[in-house]
């Protein structure tokens, strides 16, 4: 087998891999915000238990990553495609920290009163940037270019969601300062869920720079 043949096909077991991992982290989001809908404690412990499991493969798309590069030494686009996918885990790990960190939230509010239920706009917010991260890791695999560059600003209707969530809560508060904790609570959810967002367009930015060598305007590579 050619030093050529066996780059790409390492490069698939690690594309493979991102995509796995990508069904894990969409799988986070969707079970933190069903646990969060319904105030259900199990499949919160669920959603953080898994994340061990996302944090694992981090750690073996990593030892990939490095293996290409200590092994096949790859220059110019290859060096590039390999570099980025380093990132993006990173990107998509930290997606899996912020669905537990949510379902550790979740876990806090049980028994208190159900403010969250007042707060319209969250499960909206999950679902526009749920499909971020689907289609940004996507574009990153593919190396489509103009998908992500598609993708990117749909980041701006995450954060006038957020927006709207934190204009519930300050009525909230208005009406009564009561239940400020499980305000709080129930803005950081919203907090983590735009934080989301942002990575999912980090991944689509990373995808135009394994392609072009250009991250945010700027030619690096």
């Amino acid at each position: 087998m050619t030093a050529r043949i066996t780059f790409e096909h390492e490069l698939q077991v690690l594309h493979n891999d991102l995509k796995k991992m990508g069904i894990m982290i969409e799988g986070a989001i969707d079970c933190c915000m069903e646990a969060f809908e319904n105030q259900d404690e199990v499949l919160a412990r669920e959603v953080i238990a898994g994340d061990r499991m996302i944090n694992d493969m981090e750690k073996t798309i990593e030892t990939e990553c490095l293996s290409l590069i200590l092994k096949q030494q790859p220059v110019a686009r290859d060096l590039r495609a390999v570099s980025t996918a380093l990132k993006v885990v990173t990107d998509m790990e930290r997606i899996g920290d912020h669905a537990a960190d949510i379902a550790d939230l979740i876990q806090r509010m049980k028994g208190k009163p159900p403010v969250y239920r007042l707060v319209q706009h969250i499960p909206e917010m999950a679902r526009v940037a749920k499909q971020m991260v689907k289609e940004a890791l996507e574009a990153f695999v593919t190396g489509d270019i103009d998908a992500a560059k598609d993708i990117i600003p749909r980041d701006d209707v995450v954060d006038e969601l957020f927006n709207n969530v934190k204009l519930e809560v300050v009525h909230l508060l208005q009406d009564s300062s009561e239940h400020a904790d499980e305000c709080v609570d129930v803005l950081m959810i919203a907090k983590y869920m735009e934080r989301i967002g942002d990575h999912a367009v980090n991944i689509c930015e990373w995808t135009e720079f394994g392609k072009t060598g250009v991250l945010q305007d700027v030619r690096i590579l």
